[in-house]
């Protein structure tokens, strides 16, 4: 039968092993700690916040639309544009163009057609770091036939 012996190591071994485990523990703390901190440092920096705001796209009684801001939230302007089928002229406040800028809440633009059209209304926020966000998009019917 084996003699099993309980004998102390000598004074030099005893302690190499719990020596080199406190180390490991130490280095393995200190890389999850720096790998914690780059992820969240470098990712804080690109997430970037929805610019909110509130539109109303609505008919009139005369066949054309208009469009209101509603709701300021945190955008800074509004953007309307309009897309149709290119059939007729789309004006906005009188004028020929296919988009123009709110700047203040309460602000109404009014959009008409030559002609009876199909034409898509989008509402877009634009924030204060030049974030922007869709906030409505409308297909509608305006011009006179309506």
């Amino acid at each position: 039968m084996k003699e099993i012996s309980f004998e102390i190591p000598d004074r030099d071994e005893r302690g190499v092993s719990p020596v080199i485990g406190v180390i490991l523990m130490v280095a393995i703390t200190v890389i999850l700690a720096a790998v914690i901190a780059s992820f969240v440092l470098g990712f804080g920096d690109s997430v970037s916040e929805n610019v909110q705001a509130g539109a109303d796209i609505s008919q009139t009684n005369d066949g054309n639309a208009t469009t209101t801001w509603i709701s300021e939230g945190n955008a800074q302007t509004l953007n309307i544009s309009v897309a149709n089928n290119d059939t007729s002229t789309v004006q906005m406040d009188g004028s020929p163009v296919t988009s123009t800028e709110l700047n203040n809440v309460g602000d109404t633009v009014r959009i008409t057609a030559d002609s009876e059209d199909e034409i898509t209304v989008t509402v877009t926020a634009t924030g204060s770091g030049g974030a922007r966000t869709v906030v409505t998009q409308e297909e509608i019917t305006v011009g006179s036939g309506s």
